[in-house]
């Protein structure tokens, strides 16, 4: 038996592109189709859409008038740079000479009066304030302690009723008191008549500003009070 020539068949094997090329027509008519139905679909049914209202009233416009300009004026002239001094020459006799000044040539039948002191009267009018440097201090302080056991109203020490009285003091340029006022009370009239008669006994060293002896106010206080002895 004669044997048969064999036949060999090309065959020629599909790519995944030309696989693609085959499906890519209808792909696309497939999506332009659907993508038609819902584009219809979005018009049919999406909700109208308004534009919103963002107008606005512009108000009257207000013409304000502008200051006139300022002239600035010119700046001032330099001043002149003054003149060298020249000293002047002069011919000065050394041996001129003052007069002496005496009695006989200047009389003092007609002097004028002496200067009241009026300052002084006017402090010692009401209690004002007196620069000083050097304050006045008490100079008799055993003397005024006797006193005020001697004055101290009986009924108020019997009762032991103190209390403390700020006096005023106007003392002179000697530290003499001239007068003496209540500042505050103690509440009490009989106490405060008996620390004025205590004040009167009061003296001082001079009050100085700098180097000089002054009048001033000062104010110091009383002290009534009543020591139990056991």
């Amino acid at each position: 038996m004669a044997a048969q020539p064999a036949i060999v068949a090309d065959r020629v094997l599909d790519t995944a592109n030309d696989r693609l090329k085959q499906r890519d027509g209808s792909v696309f008519w497939s999506g332009m189709i659907l993508a038609t139905i819902l584009h219809f679909c979005i018009f049919a049914f999406w909700p109208d859409l308004t534009a919103e209202d963002f107008s606005f009233a512009a108000s009257e416009l207000e013409a304000i008038e502008l200051p006139p300009e300022i002239e600035i004026p010119p700046p001032p002239k330099s001043i002149a740079r003054p003149a060298t001094p020249v000293i002047a020459t002069a011919d000065i006799d050394e041996e001129i000479t003052i007069a002496p000044t005496t009695f006989e040539s200047n009389p003092v039948d007609e002097l004028p009066p002496p200067p009241v002191h009026e300052e002084a009267t006017e402090l010692a009018a009401a209690p004002a304030f007196t620069p000083f440097t050097v304050a006045p201090s008490i100079l008799n302080r055993s003397e005024i302690q006797g006193a005020m056991r001697k004055i101290y109203p009986p009924l108020l020490r019997e009762a032991g009723i103190g209390g403390t009285v700020r006096v005023f003091f106007f003392i002179d340029e000697e530290g003499v008191v001239q007068q003496t006022q209540i500042d505050k009370s103690s509440g009490h009239k009989t106490l405060d008549e008996a620390a004025l008669a205590v004040a009167s006994l009061y003296r001082f060293s001079p009050a100085l500003n700098r180097d000089r002896k002054v009048p001033v106010w000062v104010v110091f206080p009383i002290m009534f009070q009543v020591v139990r002895v056991p």
